[in-house]
């Protein structure tokens, strides 16, 4: 593991400020260099823009690299609001890392795409691994083709990248990076400082979701599978549970019984009803061994404890 030197982009993001913490702890602080597009104290080492390929270039030579975690991303919300940047700093972005890695002493790189890659025509429950792909939002597009470069640069160069379909990922400890299913982590912030929380989905709408520590572990997991477990070299679904609105805010109510919600669906609604309600990730558990522990009754709990609300004080 001394050996190791990570490169995480995007490392300011949700996923990126937690999952550099675990690879602090596991390969070292001074092995895990952490980027992003701005400095942010705390949580960013150096600057880097991913669409810049002279800059990547010289990052990892500098750093030694030779594995890189590439978080760096514009999420479907902020997407549809610049398509064409999106498209830059998703696709490019992606690119750049790639045909940096093959020119380079890159051993291994993560790449995380999304449930964004599906669309109406796939079918909406327990969505299959191989379920038809057609993406609705840009963020989606991006993330779709980028899997298939993934799979591409694997077979054509053999650069060992592994990837994981996330969907919705909750945390307390991290800021949402404006995703559709923010909701379901911007409602914990409203449980004690307004006692309601005005949702941009309808009530019922229900979408695959897991606990930022699950998402973590099994990034880390998959990392160190051996190569010859990784059977899917384009994504593998990824969920550990799935509810709605309505159920998330009966969880909170057990802890939190006048906590409330008012539903304002807007243009999110639209994208949030094309992505499937349900995943099945039987791949994942087959192939490396894949077995999420929090449900939403774990989660709620783990968050509440976390905000200092204890069940026992509930009426």
């Amino acid at each position: 593991m001394e050996d190791t030197r990570i490169l995480v982009t995007g490392a300011a993001g949700q996923l990126g400020s937690l999952l550099c913490i675990a690879l602090q702890q596991k390969y070292g602080v001074k092995n895990v260099v952490r980027s992003d597009i701005k400095l942010v104290s705390g949580k960013v080492d150096i600057l880097l823009d991913v669409t810049d390929v002279d800059a990547i270039k010289t990052v990892i030579h500098n750093h030694d690299i030779n594995e890189v975690y590439h978080l760096a991303a514009i999420l479907s919300a902020n997407g549809e609001k610049n398509p064409i940047l999106t498209w830059k700093v998703n696709m490019d972005g992606w690119l750049n890392i790639l045909e940096t890695s093959r020119k380079s002493n890159i051993n291994k790189i993560f790449y995380p795409s999304s449930i964004a890659v599906y669309g109406n025509n796939s079918p909406l429950s327990e969505t299959d691994q191989f379920g038809y792909q057609d993406p609705s939002t840009i963020y989606g597009i991006t993330k779709s083709a980028g899997e298939y470069w993934a799979q591409y640069y694997f077979e054509k160069y053999g650069i060992d990248i592994r990837s994981l379909r996330y969907p919705g990922l909750i945390s307390v400890d991290s800021k949402a990076g404006g995703g559709t299913t923010d909701y379901a982590v911007e409602i914990f912030d409203y449980v004690k400082k307004d006692g309601v929380y005005e949702c941009f989905l309808s009530a019922e709408t229900r979408l695959p979701m897991l606990y930022m520590d699950d998402a973590i572990s099994a990034t880390i997991q998959l990392m160190e599978a051996p190569k010859e477990a990784i059977k899917i070299r384009t994504s593998y679904n990824l969920v550990g549970m799935d509810f709605t609105p309505e159920e998330l805010l009966n969880e909170i109510q057990k802890y939190e019984p006048s906590f409330s919600i008012k539903y304002f669906p807007d243009h999110r609604q639209a994208i949030a009803d094309s992505w499937p309600k349900s995943i099945n990730d039987e791949h994942a558990a087959a192939d490396w061994g894949w077995n999420p522990y929090f449900t939403i009754e774990e989660m709620v709990s783990e968050i509440m404890q976390k905000l200092n609300i204890k069940k026992d004080n509930a009426k």
